[in-house]
C-alpha cells in the first residue's frame, strides 16, 4: 500500500499501545496481535494448507460460522484458520471445534502481512462483511491467492464511493470475488467499475436457522413460561433500553420478561434488579420453584440468549439507542415480532423487517407503550406481526449454499496438498 496507508497502520498501532497501558480490552487486543505470529508457528501443521477466514469481531463471526461449518461437513479434512480484530470476538470464540487455529489478526504492516501469509500459506481467504485491510489484500492478489468478501453490505454515504475514496477502491479491486447482501450494493459497485460481484444475501439469515433448530431446553425458563402471561424477550440491552422497557413492565402484570443485558457486569445486574418492583430472579441461580412464580428473570451469564428466544412473544433488541441495533433475526426466527430503538439505518434486515410488519421501531418510552398496548390488547395483531417476521428470515435463506457452490473447486483443489 502507499506510504500515507502504512504511517496511519503504524500510528494506529501505536495507539493501541499506548490506550494498552490503561485499558484491559485494548491490552487484551494488543497483546493478541502481538503475539499471533507466535502463536502460529507453535500451532500450525508444517506443510498443510489452510482455509483463513477473519471475522472483525463476534457478530461478523456468525455470518463466518455457516461457511465454516459446510465447509467442514463436507471435507473434514481442511484445515481452518479463524483470526479477529476485536477481543469481543476473540475471547468468546477463541475455543471454537471447528477451526484448527484461533488467533488475533497481526497489525497490517507489509513484513506481518508477509511472515503471516508465509506461515500459513492459505489455499484462499475468506474475509467478512466490512474488513478491509490494505497491505493483506494486496499481498493476497500478489500471490494469486482466491480471497474473497461475504455478507458484504455497500452503503452511498461509505468512502469508497467518493472521489477521494481511490485508494479503498483498489482494496476492491483485490478481491477475486464479492458476496452482496443486495442489489443496491451491487449496483454501487459497479458504477465504480468491481462487477466481479454476486448477490448471495446475508449468511447470518441460515446461522440463526440453525440456532433454531438445535436450541437446547432451559428447564427454568420453561417452568416459568408454563406459569402463563405474555413474555417479552429483551436481548442485548443497554441502559437506555432498559430505561423505557422496565416502567412498562413494572405497571403491567400480564408481561413477563426474561431480559439479558449485553455486559454481564455485577453493577449492571444490580441496577437492573433495583429498578424492578416485581418478582425477579437471576437465571443463574434460579430454580424451578422460584420460576413458577417469577415475573422477571435476569440472565446473567452469557450463550443462553438464543435459547431463551424459543419461548418468546414479543422480542426485544437492543442497542437502537447506541451505535447501533444487535441480532434482530435471532429473534425474528422464532416467530414473534421484534421491538428496538431509533439507530437501525445502517441494517438492512431492520429496514425491510419494518416493511414486511414484523418489525417496530420508536423513538420515545410514549411510542414503545404504544406498541407494546396493541400487542398486548390484540392477539390477532401480535400473531399475524410474528408470522411476518418468521416469513421474512424464511425468504432470505440460502446464502451459505449460493457461495459454497461458487467456491468449492476452489476449496478442493488443495486438498491433497
Amino acid at each position: 500500500m502507499n506510504p500515507l496507508y502504512n504511517f496511519a497502520i503504524r500510528a494506529f498501532g501505536t495507539g493501541i499501545k499506548i490506550a494498552a497501558l490503561r485499558d484491559e480490552k485494548v491490552k487484551k487486543l494488543h497483546d493478541g496481535q502481538r503475539d499471533a505470529l507466535d502463536y502460529l508457528r507453535a500451532t500450525l501443521t508444517p506443510g498443510k494448507r489452510y482455509i483463513w477466514f477473519h471475522s472483525a469481531s463476534a457478530g461478523e463471526f456468525e455470518q463466518a460460522r455457516p461457511m465454516i461449518e459446510m465447509i467442514k461437513d463436507k471435507h473434514p479434512e481442511c484445515k481452518i484458520l479463524l483470526t479477529f480484530f476485536s477481543p469481543s470476538g476473540y475471547e468468546v470464540k477463541k475455543n471454537f471445534p471447528l477451526a484448527d487455529a484461533v488467533c488475533y489478526l497481526p497489525l497490517d504492516t507489509p513484513r506481518r502481512v508477509r511472515t503471516f501469509l508465509d506461515l500459513v500459506n492459505p489455499s484462499l481467504a475468506i474475509f467478512i462483511k466490512y474488513e478491509f485491510w490494505g497491505n493483506y489484500l494486496q499481498e493476497l492478489k500478489r500471490r494469486g491467492i482466491p480471497t474473497y468478501i461475504i455478507s458484504a453490505i455497500f452503503r452511498p454515504s461509505q468512502v469508497f464511493f467518493k472521489p477521494w475514496g481511490g485508494m479503498m477502491r483498489s482494496m476492491l479491486k483485490c478481491y477475486t470475488h464479492i458476496y452482496v447482501q443486495d442489489e443496491r450494493s451491487k449496483s454501487l459497485l459497479a458504477g465504480i467499475g468491481i462487477n466481479n460481484v454476486t448477490v448471495a444475501g446475508d449468511t447470518r439469515f441460515d446461522r440463526v436457522t440453525d440456532i433454531m433448530k438445535g436450541c437446547k431446553e432451559i428447564p427454568e425458563i420453561k417452568a416459568m413460561k408454563e406459569s402463563g402471561g405474555v413474555f417479552m424477550i429483551a436481548g442485548s440491552t443497554w441502559q437506555p433500553d432498559e430505561a423505557n422497557i422496565l416502567p412498562y413492565f413494572n405497571s403491567h402484570p400480564e408481561l413477563k420478561l426474561i431480559i439479558a443485558p449485553h455486559e454481564v457486569k455485577p453493577e449492571r445486574i444490580a441496577a437492573i434488579e433495583a429498578a424492578i418492583s416485581r418478582k425477579v430472579y437471576r437465571l443463574s441461580t434460579l430454580t424451578a420453584e422460584q420460576a413458577a412464580g417469577a415475573d422477571c428473570v435476569i440472565v446473567d451469564c452469557y450463550g443462553k440468549l438464543s435459547s431463551i428466544y424459543t419461548y418468546g412473544d414479543i422480542g426485544y433488541v437492543g442497542g437502537g439507542f447506541g451505535v447501533g441495533i444487535h441480532n434482530i433475526n435471532e429473534a425474528a426466527v422464532y416467530g414473534m415480532p421484534v421491538i428496538f430503538g431509533p439507530n437501525y439505518k445502517k441494517f438492512k434486515e431492520a429496514i425491510e423487517m419494518i416493511a414486511a410488519g414484523g418489525a417496530f421501531t420508536y423513538r420515545s418510552k410514549e411510542e414503545l407503550d404504544s406498541i407494546l398496548d396493541r400487542m398486548l390488547s390484540d392477539g390477532d395483531f401480535l400473531a399475524g406481526a410474528g408470522k411476518s417476521a418468521a416469513d421474512y428470515v424464511k425468504h432470505n435463506l440460502g446464502a451459505t449454499a449460493c457461495i459454497y457452490a461458487d467456491i468449492e473447486p476452489v476449496v478442493t483443489r488443495n486438498l491433497d496438498y
